[in-house]
């Protein structure tokens, strides 16, 4: 079975079919499939009630994730799944008092059958499907699977630098990353191994453009404006640019064996622009090396996993 970041599993015919009646949502708890719907409350013992449709789910507390029952969890990410989908197994219906009945579910079972039959077996410089959850101000938090999230820090999302993940993400955002490092089943990630290296960037680009880009940082010696996420090129000071601003540059030089491009900066201005989705270079599914650098430049600049 492929494991998928929640939300995935909701719009699928098989999954839509299981939640149709009473008999198919048994055969699901025969098959012990994973299945996912929407909560809609987390109760004041924080249980979730989830919609399977034709009959009232509820997650118990110990069940909403890994880690509740141990103590390492809090109960802030059972509140967050409210109004979203989640994943689940099965485990029994109950029947009240006036014979209604309710499917009892539980996403760690999920969870714990994701981490035994997929996360247990990637490996560094594999590169897997995410959704991003979170943000934070110094990275990003990422569904690798049935929920369970792993962090992207901040100077692993792009060669160029940014002050902030929203600048590249928005929450749901679905990216491709490449396990950075891996410690038992706790999981970190890297994503600009995946935006190409220096040259494959910079053929995008002729020396004589006039081109987009943005101010990413105003030194003594010049403004970095960024032309790709994974592109930079250096600009002559000029006054009242500041970081943030969009920017039209004319392209003065591309130089290889340095590793630069010259800009000169035409216009600056504010405009907040909605962060574009991922331009990927590399497709497959692993890797063990990344070289950014070009092959002609002295500075070899190198990612192993």
């Amino acid at each position: 079975m492929k494991f998928y970041p929640e939300g995935h599993l909701i719009v699928k015919a098989e999954n839509q079919f299981a939640l149709q009646n009473a008999a198919a949502l048994s055969d699901a708890m025969r098959d012990q499939r994973i299945l996912e719907a929407r909560s809609l409350i987390c109760d004041n013992e924080h249980n979730l009630i989830v919609d399977l449709k034709c009959m009232r789910g509820i997650i118990p507390r110990e069940e909403c994730a890994l880690g509740i029952r141990e103590g390492t969890v809090r109960d802030i990410a059972i509140i967050s799944r409210v109004n979203k989908p989640v994943c689940f197994v099965i485990t029994d219906f109950i029947r009240d008092a006036e014979g209604k009945i309710t499917a009892v579910l539980s996403r760690r079972k999920a969870q714990e059958r994701c981490l035994a039959q997929y996360i247990a077996g990637l490996k560094r410089g594999d590169v897997i499907d995410v959704r991003i959850t979170h943000l934070e101000p110094f990275g990003a938090f990422a569904d690798i699977g049935c929920g369970i999230v792993s962090l992207l820090p901040i100077d692993a999302i792009s060669v160029s630098r940014i002050n902030h993940p929203r600048e590249r993400f928005t929450v749901g955002t679905d990216i491709r990353a490449v396990i950075r490092a891996k410690e038992d089943n706790r999981i970190t990630l890297s994503h600009k191994e995946l935006l190409g290296t220096w040259m494959q960037n910079a053929e995008r680009f002729r020396t004589g453009e006039t081109v987009a880009g943005i101010v990413r940082s105003v030194e003594s010696y010049g403004i970095f404006i960024e032309l790709t996420p994974n592109l930079a090129g250096l600009a002559e000071l000029r006054e009242n640019v500041r970081a943030g601003q969009q920017a039209s540059v004319f392209i003065k030089s591309i130089l290889p064996g340095r590793m630069k491009i010259k800009l000169v900066i035409v216009e600056c201005f504010d405009y907040d622009y909605k962060p574009e989705p991922p331009v990927y270079f590399f497709t497959g599914n692993h890797m063990d090396t990344f070289v950014y650098s070009p092959a002609e430049c002295e500075k070899r600049i190198e990612t192993t996993f």
